[in-house]
């Protein structure tokens, strides 16, 4: 099964690691994520720029809106996505929950819609 997992930062936290720590911290990451490939269960992913970067797009009076910045309130915005095989749910929690990422924010995990997915590659093909 796929499962995408979305990495949420506290940007706080990150802006306040020195220089050096955030290179040593990015290379646990890389190196868990390297144990993942090994394993065939990395896909792929994407690290995000920083929320500030990002814009909302809603649907508001019959027309599109758009709002600098993320929609949602809170101090914890989507870092990054990584795209995951596993075996099931149970799977996923125990290969991500040993990710240094989650030492940054929280990751939340989401089996990916294989029949949704599989007629957006149809319309592709």
């Amino acid at each position: 099964m796929k499962f995408i997992c979305f990495g949420y930062l506290d940007e706080s936290k990150w802006e306040g690691m020195s220089e050096e720590r955030v290179k040593a911290f990015m290379e646990e990451c890389f190196a868990y994520d390297d144990e993942l490939r090994r394993g065939g269960h990395f896909i792929g992913g994407e690290a995000l720029q920083s929320a500030r970067n990002s814009v909302t797009l809603s649907f508001q009076n019959s027309q599109v809106v758009v709002t600098d910045g993320p929609f949602s309130e809170t101090k914890e915005q989507v870092g990054g996505i990584l795209f995951l095989e596993a075996r099931d749910l149970n799977h996923a929690i125990a290969l991500m929950s040993k990710h240094p990422g989650v030492k940054m924010g929280p990751f939340e995990i989401r089996s990916a819609d294989e029949e949704i997915n599989a007629l957006v590659k149809n319309r592709t093909v």
